[in-house]
């Protein structure tokens, strides 16, 4: 699977071999084994070990990460070695301010990078940490960047709506994948949907998931649905060439490359 066609992408910590192993039996698209903020330090070296052992293992063809520890962590070193022997699809880089941070750990750890835009400077450089060499994707890290920005966490994602869309703006300037920060309420499934249809009308690729009880509704909402699927079939079917008049409104190539776009996610997806 293409790392935009995933809509689901779950956190988990790396020294729970617990909740590792139930995410091989849940519907996400993508696995992230924690290494930094979900894991105490004195469990650290526990956790590289067991996310290398378990990314061994295998998790049934999802997309697989490692977050790391930034530098100047004492882990970060030892974590790039480790993850660069591993089996892991990306390595995902939290708080990330300049390209250069992508390109060292891209260079060490030979695997696609993953950059968390968490701080107003991470933002403002969203496009030349998007363009930089070695990187795949942009998550959005909207729990620390609420508090770089002096965002009250009881406030609702108005103050943020510039700067995720900046970082939208940044990932598909440089062509890569680009997603949506965590729902921190585990028990409100409306607030999650709400949340989660945001930030498909922003442009993001998919959603980053903190809890197993997400990942339905994620996928749900990022996937193509029913509707639009067949909208899109029909589309292509009748589609001759050049602008023309379809169902009531006009088409032209560009509406057929967004169909086709959209059944390629659709089959990616198995839907």
């Amino acid at each position: 699977m293409q790392l935009r066609h995933a809509r689901s992408i779950l956190f988990l910590p790396a020294s729970n071999a617990r909740a590792i192993a139930k995410a091989r039996t849940l519907p996400c698209d993508m696995l992230v084994l924690d290494l930094e903020d979900s894991v105490a330090d004195d469990a650290k070296d526990d956790a590289r070990d067991g996310a290398v052992a378990a990314l061994a293992e295998g998790f049934g063809g999802r997309i697989t990460s490692v977050r790391i520890n930034v530098e100047g962590m004492p882990w970060h070193g030892v974590e790039m070695i480790a993850v660069k022997g591993s089996a892991a699809d990306y390595v995902v880089l939290p708080k990330v301010e300049y390209p250069k941070q992508v390109k060292d750990v891209a260079s060490v750890t030979q695997k696609p990078v993953i950059a968390m835009i968490e701080s107003a400077r991470g933002v403002l450089a969203a496009a030349e940490i998007a363009a930089a060499e070695g990187c795949a994707g942009l998550f959005m890290g909207l729990n620390d960047l609420r508090r770089d920005l002096g965002i009250p966490p009881s406030a609702g994602r108005e103050g943020l709506s510039h700067a995720m869309q900046a970082v939208v703006l940044a990932a598909r300037a440089a062509g890569i994948a680009v997603f949506d920060g965590v729902f921190n309420r585990l028990d409100d499934e409306a607030g999650l949907e709400r949340e989660c249809a945001e930030g498909h009308a922003l442009g993001f690729d998919g959603k980053t998931l903190i809890h197993p009880g997400q990942v339905t509704v994620a996928n749900q909402i990022f996937g193509p649905d029913t509707q639009a699927l067949a909208d899109a079939r029909r589309l292509i079917a009748a589609a001759t060439g050049g602008a023309e008049r379809f169902e009531g409104r006009m088409i032209e190539t560009m509406h057929v490359e967004e169909a086709q776009a959209l059944i390629a996610r659709a089959d990616a997806v198995g839907q």
